[in-house]
């Protein structure tokens, strides 16, 4: 199995951030026909469209909405006026056959539809996929999509907007330069809201999970613990997810992966112990520095030069974090705009099919987060062992056996 590049690899391979930014900025285009033909997929009531994956082709003049799917009447009938389509059908497949979009864009948020929609979008020829986030359900259905975006050469890119930021590149290459010393541990939490726990770790930790890798290297190993009210979770606990994410149950995580770097990674999440003026991001800790990225913020992330440890009696400084570098204006006047309005991440895939590369955030990243989480949830079921990854079982553990 593949997976993501080492930290090494991922600053000369993510050089492409920027001229992903700059193709953003030049709105260039260039389909088979000079516009790219797009067709989407979305649910009302079961994950609708996604965050934006239905309005965001109206700030990109080099595509043409040509048709949209759902199979809820009224959601589709409102979804048509607000996209400004007129070629709507109730089945996606019935759209995919018809339209024979060159890009489909898969919305819904509920992943339990993600992995059918997408293997029959490959099936019927598209040469894209733009997919709301998490990529699906379990290991065996990312191997699915991932043998399939492979044996047809289609270039799956996921909807993890900051993986399209233009500074992750600017932070790889400082961590490469030593700014902040040794690399000593990541640390991430998630939003913790109501949703705190693993809920918390598949809707929003994903986010997180996906950025890990490519700091620390690839997973190889995870020990969790997940609770249910500060005791470890059982299977009386178990029940369905919402948005379709299968079995769940606990509402708190505790997870440390082992990365391939030797750097350990962290996640945590508690129920209600989040703030939304804090919370939902991740930290690099070095013996000289931290930097510190905020999720869906801008700017994305912060520099406090020094080491972490010693108390100072001088205040610690954050240096905001910009494409140009620490301390330096952000030369992308509409940046935000551009990376929550996945304007940056529907080009990298034009640009990815042009070019015959794998988008910047793409199947084979998707299907290293579904088995991080996966991870989880096999070393809980087994009292906190060691769960090695890749995981032997493909399915999701807490079918196979009781989660405690």
């Amino acid at each position: 199995m593949n997976h993501p590049c080492t930290r090494r690899e991922f600053c000369a391979a993510l050089g492409g951030l920027v001229t992903a930014a700059s193709v953003g900025l030049t709105k260039a285009s260039d389909s088979r026909s000079g516009v790219w033909s797009v067709a989407i997929v979305g649910h009302t009531g079961r994950g609708n469209y996604g965050h934006g994956l239905d309005t965001m082709w109206a700030n990109l003049p080099e595509t043409r909405v040509v048709g949209v799917a759902d199979p809820d009447a009224e959601g589709l009938d409102r979804a048509l006026k607000r996209i400004g389509c007129k070629q709507g059908f109730a089945d996606y497949r019935d759209m995919l056959e018809q339209t024979r979009p060159d890009i489909a864009a898969i919305g819904m948020r509920h992943i339990d539809q993600h992995r059918d929609v997408a293997l029959a979008a490959i099936e019927a020829g598209v040469r894209g996929i733009y997919m709301e986030k998490p990529f699906c359900r379990t290991p065996a259905e990312a191997d699915e999509i991932v043998a399939a975006c492979q044996e047809r050469n289609v270039k799956l890119a996921l909807a993890h907007r900051n993986r399209y930021h233009p500074v992750l590149p600017v932070i790889a290459q400082r961590i490469e330069e030593g700014e902040i010393g040794r690399l000593l541990e990541i640390r991430a939490r998630g939003k913790e809201d109501r949703r705190g726990g693993m809920l918390d770790l598949w809707v929003l930790g994903s986010h997180l999970l996906n950025i890990i890798p490519h700091y620390g290297g690839n997973p190889l190993a995870c020990t969790a613990t997940v609770v249910q009210d500060g005791t470890p979770a059982r299977l009386t606990d178990l029940r369905d997810g919402a948005e379709g994410i299968g079995p769940i149950c606990g509402n708190g995580v505790h997870a440390r992966f082992e990365l391939e770097s030797g750097v350990p990674a962290f996640f945590d999440s508690m129920q209600n112990a989040g703030l939304p003026e804090a919370g939902f991001g991740l930290q690099l800790v070095g013996t000289e520095g931290v930097i510190d990225l905020r999720m869906d913020e801008e700017p994305l992330a912060h520099l406090m030069p020094g080491s972490p440890f010693p108390s100072s009696k001088t205040a610690r400084t954050w240096v905001p974090v910009s494409s140009a570098g620490p301390g330096k204006p952000e030369p992308i006047p509409d940046l935000k705009k551009q990376v929550m309005g996945h304007l940056l991440g529907a080009r990298d895939l034009f640009d990815a099919i042009r070019n015959d590369r794998q988008p910047l955030c793409n199947e084979e990243e998707g299907r290293i987060t579904v088995e991080m989480i996966a991870a989880v949830c096999e070393s809980h079921r087994r009292n906190g062992e060691r769960a090695g990854i890749p995981l032997p079982n493909r399915s999701h553990p807490w079918k196979t056996g009781r989660p405690s």
